[in-house]
């Protein structure tokens, strides 16, 4: 039997075995979600804040300090700089984007919606739900490549300082969403201090997996609030982040930093539509991690759990695929996601395939601006949520999968 003939046989077996694995989303396994179990006994019948305040009752727009003073460190956001919300991150991001589209951002002389034209550089591979939030509004999305250092540079600083339209870049600084790219210095840098044409231009800095390492050599970035003030563009800088994947996805906190007068800013927007998030879910949140060295235990668990699914993912990949030509893959020190690169113009088809065999696996172009890859070939993984051996399953399937598409091209 040729090699073809070989892998459509193996393929063929892959399908009747009638599977049923996902591998679409980056969630946390139900056995992460147990590590942060003893929230749901706290705070007790004390609800009292160090500062007096009944969590109860009304009030406490910005959130309580002492939870800020925890998150602040790790986000690199001084505490008085921070406002905690509900359990999204990308809510706060959503806000913020509407805050400047209906309201002048602060730098700005008039709301972005009375603009003729706004839009955003997308490092790609990037994340789909930060392209989604910008489609929504109408807003054009611009793809830079991203490097192993981060966003290509060069590029974003030529577009940004020409083009007034250009109202903000989105990024995923730390263990990146998807190929696990931490942002060097020099990135930071150059980020903190570019000229732009826009004066209320603004970094949207997802700091989504700033204490989500995989290794015992955590990877520290530059802190860009304070390159950016030091720069003379305090207010450049919106820092997101949450505890969506350190306590519980569905009832965690949320954080939105950046200028003093940003956070002036946004808090006169959100006092319209709230009077503080959960205060008692951020006190439960400060009683259960207690202080950074608890917070550092916390994730140094969590770790411990899924370790050991990013190295099945790269000793399957490497075993099946090293050396074939037909693959490439992030091997991240920390975050959620493997990028996977397939040849060119095999990503669709690849994804379509493990479909048929019950391997689901998110949509080939998410990863890339209005759901377009123009080269079809990145692919993310999510390891996180399957058990072990549900995992090993999904990867050798994909990899066959691979296998066949690539057979199939070169004989087509």
């Amino acid at each position: 039997m040729d090699q073809l003939g070989a892998v459509r046989a193996e393929y063929a077996a892959l399908r009747e075995k009638g599977l049923a694995l996902d591998l679409t989303r980056g969630k946390p396994s139900a056995a992460q979600l147990d590590l942060a179990a003893g929230l749901l006994t706290l705070p007790g019948e004390r609800f009292v804040a160090a500062d007096g305040t009944d969590t109860r009752n009304y009030g406490g727009l910005q959130g309580l300090p002492e939870l800020r003073a925890l998150f602040g460190p790790a986000l690199q956001v001084p505490p008085g700089q921070l406002i905690v919300g509900g359990n999204s991150s990308l809510a706060l991001m959503h806000d913020s984007i509407v805050y400047s589209l209906l309201g002048v951002p602060v730098g700005g002389s008039r709301r972005w919606v009375d603009e003729e034209r706004v839009a955003f550089l997308c490092p790609v591979p990037g994340y789909d739900r930060h392209f989604a939030l910008c489609e929504r509004f109408g807003i054009e999305l611009i793809p830079v490549a991203m490097t192993p250092e981060g966003p290509d540079m060069d590029a974003v600083e030529r577009l940004v300082a020409t083009d007034p339209g250009i109202k903000g870049i989105w990024c995923v600084p730390k263990y990146s969403n998807p190929d696990g790219v931490c942002y060097s210095a020099e990135t930071v840098a150059r980020l903190a201090a570019m000229p732009t044409a826009a004066p209320d231009f603004r970094i949207f800095w997802d700091n989504a997996y700033a204490v989500h390492h995989l290794t015992d050599e955590p990877v520290e970035i530059a802190d860009l609030l304070t390159l950016a003030a030091e720069a003379g563009n305090p207010d450049r800088v919106f820092v997101f982040g949450s505890t969506s994947k350190v306590t519980l996805a569905g009832s965690g906190v949320s954080f939105f930093g950046s200028s003093p007068a940003n956070v002036a800013w946004f808090l006169g927007f959100m006092g319209k539509g709230t009077i503080g998030a959960d205060k008692v879910n951020q006190l439960r949140h400060v009683e259960f991690l207690r202080d950074e060295a608890g917070l550092r235990e916390h994730m140094r668990r969590h770790a411990e759990l899924i370790r050991p699914k990013f190295e099945v993912v790269d000793r399957i990949l490497s075993k099946e695929l090293g050396g074939t030509g037909l693959a490439g893959w992030s091997s991240p020190a920390g975050g959620y996601f493997i990028s996977l690169e397939v040849p060119e113009g095999c990503a669709k088809e690849v994804v379509r395939k493990a479909a048929e065999a019950g391997i689901a696996l998110t949509p080939a172009g998410a990863t890339h601006p209005y759901g377009n890859d123009p080269a079809d070939r990145t692919i993310r993984i999510a390891p996180t949520y399957p058990d072990l051996e549900e995992l090993e399953e999904a990867i050798l399937g994909l990899t066959v999968c691979i296998r066949l598409v690539g057979a199939e091209k070169a004989t087509a």
